[in-house]
């Protein structure tokens, strides 16, 4: 579609949920699993709030685990927009079979191969000893969701606010970007609260804006706030 020439493009503002007990305590956390978010992420999500407050959303679209939806609703009061909010289930973190709740250090011990798959190799990752879903798996379920997010908002130059979770995300971004499934990690993680931005356009592919974007908030991050 254009108007004088000119594409319309939808700009994608994917956040990371709030930090967690889990992710403090350096556990595996995902679709399964969903412990309390920290008292200092709700001054973190404020932040983002506050730095997306300009920007005049067309809809909000989050994972419906409560992490990321507490995360979600949050922001939108902070966004103070009269903007719907919808929970998609495509949107949800990996599932992690066995290694749901685990700590990285007893993983370590336990399936080195497949921490070392998760973490550095996902063309490598391979669940047949601990259930759950490959990088394959997670990217098949997640883009239709992001294809009907897009499908849903043509309009001119619209943005659309994503929250969704920091494993989930990082494959999914690099996949919507054509990144091969051996160097979806080579861009690094995303810490919570983070904002990453990809803009797009009716038969166009997706272009990068900006990845991984924490420069709103103010406490210092620590190994524990990226994946």
């Amino acid at each position: 579609m254009t108007q004088k020439g000119r594409c319309f493009e939808l700009k994608l503002y994917f956040v990371r949920h709030g930090k967690t007990q889990w992710n403090l305590e350096g556990r595996f956390q995902g679709a399964g699993g969903d412990s309390p978010l920290l008292a200092e992420s709700y001054q973190q999500m404020s932040q983002v709030g506050q730095f997306l407050k300009p920007i005049t959303f067309r809809h909000v679209y989050a994972s419906p685990i409560k992490r990321a939806r507490v995360t979600a609703e949050h922001i939108l009061a902070e966004l103070d927009q009269a903007i719907p909010l919808t929970l998609m289930s495509r949107l949800e973190e990996f599932h992690l079979g066995k290694l749901e709740g685990m700590r990285f250090v007893d993983v370590q011990a336990q399936f080195p191969q497949e921490l070392d798959g998760f973490r550095n190799h996902p063309d490598q990752y391979r669940t047949d000893r601990i259930g759950g879903e490959t990088f394959s798996e997670v990217i098949a379920r997640m883009t239709p969701g992001i294809e009907a997010i897009v499908a849903a908002n043509p309009g001119d130059d619209d943005n659309v606010l994503v929250v969704s979770h920091g494993a989930a995300l990082n494959a999914e971004v690099n996949a919507l970007l054509a990144t091969p499934l051996a160097a979806l990690r080579h861009r690094g993680g995303l810490r919570n609260t983070s904002v990453t931005i990809l803009e797009t356009a009716p038969g166009q592919p997706y272009r990068l804006i900006d990845w991984n974007d924490t420069s709103f908030l103010t406490e210092t991050a620590d190994p524990t706030d990226t994946i």
